[in-house]
């Protein structure tokens, strides 16, 4: 082969050469792979790994599948069942100074923004109950018909307002802790003279006439409580009997309303706070004591002028009384914290944030069953139960909002 013809088969085979590395390089960087179509089931397997399913477009929104599949939440109850159960919001804000209506069927409230008082019923429908406006009330005390309230400002005045004539009132500013009569013909307060001499619990007209005095209060005021019974023989207890020999056993001595010696009640706990029953005939109250490791503990007991101290009875139920509302003569409905840790009665501000679950008292039986978990961990207080017992009321704590659930 001469010299020429191998300078020409080498010029051929480096512009092949050439050829073949332009071309692996461009199957190697710039041709698109090919496209393979997944199967459905390739889809709903790369969906399942990578968290949530995409949504697509039109397809509505299952909760139940959402609540269960999703989030592993059970499904709430539109009307209370025993499990965890929907509340509904009333308000967009907070609320303050609340209390179930005349008739039963609505709920009445301050509006601290507004100044103004408002009432507001399950399907949201909010009256005015005055145009006049009433700046910074720190306390309403309602009578039984929720038509008359004293009104407690933080200058120390204090008006009884009537909601039904427009008509106001003003009342001593040495007087506090007050309560209407079960008619709401009368009202009940403790007069804190500067002599504590001149210290008394007084009874008054309602509207703050013809008043006088009825139990001298000493040194001791801060130990009485103002809380006039239904049956209108009882105005307030004192926590100023003897000791009884034990650090955990009180006696509260009822205070009648014409100075009547009651016989004391015997109450196995400290911080003793009571509801009455709509009739007057039972006492529902809480207690803590070293036998519930200081946890706060609902009791029962007989507590007319003849019965007073009879057949005491625990209801196994640790939370305060102040979170539990009468719907009848003999039930009551209370909000229980969940877990609730032991010493919580000696300090509730510090637990009042934990869960409830709503139980049902039948207090001929002593038995409690329960109604409700409240959905999304709520804390409850100022319960009220409708007339018809068909919803109850109450004031969410984290957030002051009112809201209800339905009882059937």
């Amino acid at each position: 082969m001469t010299d020429r013809m191998k300078r020409i088969l080498f010029i051929v085979g480096f512009i092949l050469s050439v050829f073949v590395i332009g071309f692996l390089l461009y199957i190697a960087f710039f041709r698109s792979a090919p496209v393979i179509q997944p199967t459905e089931q390739e889809i709903l397997d790369e969906q399942t790994k990578n968290g949530f399913p995409t949504s697509k477009d039109g397809t509505q929104r299952t909760i139940e599948n959402e609540s269960t599949a999703v989030t592993g939440l059970t499904q709430a109850d539109e009307i209370a069942k025993g499990g965890v159960t929907q509340t509904i919001e009333l308000t967009t804000s907070a609320i303050f100074n609340p209390t179930l209506s005349g008739d039963g069927t609505r709920v009445q409230f301050y509006d601290e923004k507004e100044e103004k008082f408002y009432a507001i019923n399950a399907s949201g429908e909010i009256v005015s109950l005055s145009d006049k406006k009433f700046p910074s009330v720190e306390k309403a005390t309602w009578d039984k018909t929720a038509e008359k309230a004293v009104l407690e400002f933080p200058d120390g005045s204090n008006i009884i307002y009537d909601f039904s004539t427009e008509k106001q009132v003003t009342l001593p500013k040495h007087w506090e802790g007050f309560d209407f009569s079960p008619v709401g013909d009368e009202l009940a307060a403790k007069s804190i003279a500067i002599d504590p001499d001149n210290r008394w619990i007084v009874l008054s007209n309602a509207d703050g006439t013809n008043v006088k005095s009825i139990q001298a209060l000493g040194e001791n005021a801060d130990k009485v409580t103002v809380n006039w019974s239904p049956n209108d023989q009882v105005v307030g207890f004192s926590d100023t009997a003897d000791g009884t020999g034990s650090l955990d056993r009180k006696i509260m001595i009822p205070l009648g309303k014409n100075q009547e010696n009651f016989k004391g009640l015997t109450v196995e706990g400290l911080h003793f706070s009571s509801s009455w029953a709509p009739d007057g005939k039972q006492l529902l109250y809480s207690v803590s004591g070293s036998y519930s490791n200081y946890r706060p503990l609902l009791w029962t007991v007989e507590a007319t002028s003849s019965s007073m101290g009879k057949n005491r009875k625990s209801l196994g139920l640790n939370t305060w009384v102040e979170k539990c509302t009468w719907s009848n003569q003999t039930t009551a409905y209370c909000a229980v914290p969940q877990n609730l840790p032991e010493n919580a009665g000696l300090q509730p501000v510090v637990f009042e944030n934990l869960p409830d679950s709503l139980y049902k008292i039948d207090l001929t039986t002593g038995t409690s069953s329960l109604v409700a978990i409240p959905s999304e961990r709520k804390s409850m207080k100022q319960l009220f139960v409708t007339k018809d017992e068909s919803a109850l009321y109450f004031t969410n704590v984290q957030t002051g909002k009112l809201e209800f659930l339905k009882l059937k």
